[in-house]
């Protein structure tokens, strides 16, 4: 009868159809809320900030308890949980500390049945494999270049995203990486170890836990006997692991890996590297490419040939590359042009983006009567810029180029050449004034910036910049003879016969010279870990090369290979690397930073109840991220006791449901959580 009742309601309220949900629980006493936050207790060592960095990464909300800063609140019953509305509450969904002893005494006793009364689990950032959490050390020792793997219950328990095999990272032979403790399970009675990662001996022979769940006095506790960094590769692929398995697959926030790649040029010829004067014809050495005047080289284009070998390439590795096309390029070629022709008869094969029509600098008038070069002067001693009229027939030029030869672009994206009229030390300490007033007179809302100088998207007028990772395939070079010339020629000393820069540069280091087998074997690999890197950080800013880096002997093509063929086999098949257009990673870069910024005013409350999800944002409309076991479903209303359910919650990745979802000013989302 009552379903009868409410299926009317219903129609009258225009919801007939929608599916019902569970009846809506009522509070009990015996229920319990768990914010959705976690607690970091922080002694500055290397392991809690490798898993802050993933919290960060990820965008879970985090409080932080500085062990050692002077006058910290104490570790007390109240400091963990309260009663909201009669129901007990956990401020906290989870708990990071140093080690299993960070805290002693009281505060220990309190965090200990903090956690045992609401089932809060624990992470002990990097500890000793002993008795004190359910082990006895096997082995210890320097883990570099060896091979971790995932357990069946590892994959059962949050790590279920990854295929199995974790390498553990060796990039320096000559310097100890990640030191480990091989754990054997030695829990006491009525206790258990559950190995989730393990680790082998190098060579073999002994193997032991080094990520595991010991349970014990009802609480759980992953046990880390990994040394570990922020930047190491196995840490970011292992990180969402550990959130998952701390907050039980139910948090705030979101990842995805993203792999996108620009090709900068496409159309123009690049300049080319000289192997002799070890200088750039047309940029550092014959400025005016005089080919009567030595050096000269001749420049670098693609042909038709490199054109269809990247629509193989494309159909084959399931990825698209971001053609940044230059119409200039074409009409200088000629009528005729046959790389012209394949790139238009191929035009539904790529992804499009507004490079400018030549190519110029668009920052201010340079002067290159000296070196480096200076912003010229006018006549009153202040910087002449190019003009807002020039900037804009630049943009308007190749959208127009575009369209006439029937290429779909989306106008309001666009790289500038060098990424100039922004901001460029030394020379230019401030965007060119005029850009911004042509990006906004030719609707453009998205522009390229240089994440090697800016790692932050920005305001450019009505524009929003976005970071872009240069890749050391230099845009000079089409051959392996001159990426190996070039790249010796920066990171080697001059006793070696280098430019010494390395010598000069805190941020570098010098290398002894590369052979003839250099690419293959140290360049290949040094980049490809470079951008792979940047993947697994769940960081959604593309790479960028040059087309002159797929013509003649394409060597771009075998560090994007590597970069894929690491990712496919260390992630399983439902955790696959996205290839997001330039205008969507400008989304994420957005959503994260204003959840970034609502998380650290805690606008936003989240907590979960009597199975259920609920988010209210008390701040302005801000989309929030929200990660979720499979199963979870949107929960639109609750009518007479009865949920009305909206659907399935979220997209499929990595085993898991997550998705942004707006949540306007004084709004709510809720979501039934499945099991």
């Amino acid at each position: 009868m009552k379903s009868r009742i409410v299926a009317g309601a219903l129609a009258l309220l225009g919801l007939a159809g929608i599916a019902l949900a569970q009846p809506a629980l009522a509070a009990t006493g015996t229920e319990q809320r768990i914010d959705l936050r976690v607690l970091v207790l922080d002694d500055g060592s290397t392991g809690i900030d490798t898993l802050r960095a993933q919290l960060d990464r990820e965008g879970v909300p985090y409080d932080t308890l500085g062990l050692a800063a002077a006058g910290r609140p104490a570790i007390t019953p109240a400091y963990l949980a309260d009663t909201v509305g009669g129901v007990r509450r956990a401020k906290y969904q989870g708990v990071i500390v140093p080690n299993e002893g960070s805290v002693t005494g009281a505060e220990a006793a309190a965090l200990a049945g903090f956690e045992r009364e609401f089932k809060i689990r624990q992470i002990d950032a990097y500890t000793f494999a002993g008795a004190g959490v359910g082990l006895t050390n096997a082995w210890s020792g320097v883990l570099d270049g060896t091979t971790m793997q995932v357990t069946a219950a590892g994959k059962a328990n949050g790590f279920g995203y990854l295929k199995g095999a974790v390498p553990i990272d060796d990039r320096d032979p000559a310097t100890s990486e990640s030191y480990g403790y091989l754990g054997t399970a030695a829990a006491p009675a009525g206790a258990t170890f559950t190995p989730l990662v393990t680790g082998a001996r190098p060579g073999g022979g002994t193997t032991g836990s080094l990520m595991g769940v010991y349970a014990h006095d009802g609480r759980e506790e992953l046990v880390v006997t990994l040394a570990a960094n922020r930047y190491q590769t196995h840490a970011m692929e292992l990180g969402h692991g550990l959130i998952t398995w701390l907050t039980r697959g139910v948090h705030l926030g979101y990842t995805r890996n993203s792999f996108s790649v620009h090709i900068d040029d496409v159309l123009l010829p690049d300049d080319r590297w000289d192997t002799v004067h070890n200088c750039t014809v047309g940029d550092d050495c014959n400025p005016r490419r005089d080919p009567t005047i030595q050096p000269y080289n001749t420049p670098i284009r693609m042909t038709k040939d490199d054109v269809h070998a990247l629509v193989a390439w494309q159909k084959a590795r399931g990825v698209k590359l971001d053609v940044v096309f230059n119409g200039g390029g074409s009409a200088e070629a000629g009528a005729g042009d046959p790389l012209t022709a394949a790139v238009v008869a191929n035009k539904g094969q790529f992804r499009f983006i507004n490079h400018t029509y030549e190519h110029p600098y668009l920052g201010c008038v340079q002067d290159f009567t000296v070196i480096p070069w200076k912003c010229a002067p006018n006549a009153s001693g202040q910087t002449q810029w190019v003009s807002q009229a020039d900037i804009s027939a630049q943009i308007k030029n190749n959208v127009d180029w575009a369209r006439s030869k029937g290429i779909t672009i989306d106008a309001s994206e666009l790289v500038t050449g060098e990424h100039s009229g922004l901001k460029a030390l030394p020379q230019m300490p401030a965007d060119n004034p005029n850009l911004a007033p042509a990006l906004n007179a030719n609707g453009i809302k998205y522009v390229a910036s240089d994440a090697s100088r800016e790692q932050t998207a920005r305001a450019a007028g009505n524009a929003t910049t976005v970071p872009r990772f240069p890749m050391n395939i230099y845009y000079n070079v089409a051959t392996v003879a001159e990426e190996i010339d070039e790249y010796n020629w920066l990171y080697t000393s001059r006793a070696n016969g280098g430019s010494g820069i390395c010598e000069n540069n805190p941020l570098s280091a010098c290398i002894a010279p590369l052979g003839s087998n250099g690419f293959a074997k140290y360049i290949v690999p040094m980049e490809t870990r470079i951008a792979y890197d940047h993947v697994v950080s769940a960081n959604p800013a593309p790479h960028y090369a040059h087309q002159s880096n797929l013509a003649e002997d394409r060597i771009l093509y075998p560090v994007l290979d590597g970069v894929l063929e690491r990712y496919r086999n260390t992630f399983t098949t439902a955790t696959p690397v996205l290839n997001p257009r330039f205008a969507e990673t400008a989304l994420q870069n957005k959503r994260q930073a204003a959840w970034s910024a609502a998380s650290k005013s805690r606008s936003v409350e989240a907590y979960l109840l009597g199975g259920k999800v609920t988010v209210t944002n008390k701040g302005a409309a801000v989309d929030v991220p929200l990660t979720m076991p499979n199963g979870t479903k949107l929960v639109t209303a609750s009518l007479l006791g009865l949920e009305v359910g909206g659907g399935a919650f979220g997209e499929a990745y990595g085993g898991e449901r997550s998705a942004w979802r707006s949540v306007a000013k004084g709004g709510q989302q809720q979501l039934r959580v499945a099991g």
